[in-house]
């Protein structure tokens, strides 16, 4: 899993999971429904299905992902026309389109007068009890210190806080080296969000939040800052990727590398890990693209809600922290996984 929760849902949203769910409902379409269809790459899109679709075990999933991999890459959107259906499924909710990224940090291999906070591997202790010590108790108690949980350490605690946050990253060692982490566990505290504290502490109203604001009041009021931060009892610990080359994406729930804007984390409860999904989220810089499910997140619960991978770094970091759209979304099923959604009498 990429990460425990997304960086949208930080800053404001008091929306971040679905609300009650109504009525689930089915309606398969035809591509020619799908606003935009024909413009897009279809042959990227079936590499980033290709990335995952080995590891699926369903029959209807193998045999497709047999034909893909043997598939003329020219005629890739012949591919999906000919074995999948387009199917909206909506819960009640309406559609939201947030963005994810990894960020890079700097780090050091041991600590000095700069690199002083750590990230941590998860105790042992921590993986038996849950919920275990929360954020508070875990940074001030000493209860982390001399066990040599230490995987490195930043210079920066707030960019270490929105690496919880997102649950991977890079860290740029004062070495030169890189060294990558993942999601290693949390400590089993609910998620509670900074910036909705801030709103509620009367600091800014809710259009105004965004990450990076966040970032900046904490680094100008440091001992409030520090105190905001502590506010969320959650804590997320790491472990090293080794595995997976600087070219490649993060791992996403798929043990797999993600792909910038073509992996799209959804909520498995509607959408099946690595099928397709067709984008069409509105709002500034309208996307229309065919993406893979490949990723999930605590935050991204409902049939409609989805969040889109943008990359690695700030220029990343920025795009993805202004998503917040509207939109549709469509998963591309099977066939016969399409049409039997449908009640009896449609069939």
């Amino acid at each position: 899993m990429i990460h425990a929760l997304r960086a949208a849902c930080v800053a404001v949203s008091m929306m971040c999971g679905a609300g009650a769910q109504g009525e689930v409902t089915h309606q398969i379409l035809g591509f020619d429904q799908l606003e935009g269809w024909d413009k897009d790459d279809h042959a990227a899109a079936l590499q980033a299905f290709l990335n995952t679709c080995p590891d699926l075990d369903d029959p209807d999933w193998t045999s497709l992902c047999a034909v893909a991999q043997n598939h003329p890459v020219d005629q890739a959107k012949a591919f999906f026309e000919l074995f999948f259906r387009p199917v909206l499924t909506q819960d009640g909710d309406p559609a939201l389109f947030t963005g994810y990224f990894e960020p890079e940090l700097e780090g050091a291999r041991s600590p000095n007068a700069r690199y002083r906070y750590p990230i941590y591997r998860m105790p042992p202790e921590a993986k038996r009890n849950n919920p275990w010590l929360p954020r508070r108790d875990i940074l001030t108690s000493g209860v982390m210190d001399g066990r040599g949980l230490e995987i490195a350490w930043v210079d920066d605690p707030v960019e270490l806080f929105f690496l919880q946050i997102q649950g991977s990253g890079r860290i740029r060692m004062s070495d030169g080296s890189t060294i990558r982490v993942g999601y290693g566990g949390a400590n089993g505290h609910p998620y509670r969000s900074i910036g909705v504290e801030l709103v509620r502490r009367g600091i800014y109203n809710a259009h105004q939040v965004s990450a990076q604001v966040i970032k900046n009041w904490v680094r100008r009021n440091p001992v409030d800052g520090d105190d905001l931060l502590m506010h969320n009892p959650s804590y997320v610990f790491f472990r090293t990727v080794n595995q997976v080359p600087a070219s490649s994406g993060p791992l996403g729930a798929m043990n797999r590398s993600v792909t910038a804007l073509r992996t799209v984390a959804v909520d498995p409860k509607f959408v099946p890990l690595g099928a397709p999904v067709w984008l069409e989220k509105d709002g500034s810089g309208k996307m229309r693209r065919l993406m893979v499910a490949q990723d999930t997140g605590s935050a991204i619960k409902g049939a409609q809600r989805a969040d889109i991978f943008f990359g690695t770094g700030d220029a990343a970091g920025q795009a993805a922290g202004r998503l917040r759209d509207p939109g549709r979304m469509v998963v591309l099923l099977p066939i016969q996984r399409a049409f039997a959604l449908l009640p009896d009498e449609l069939q």
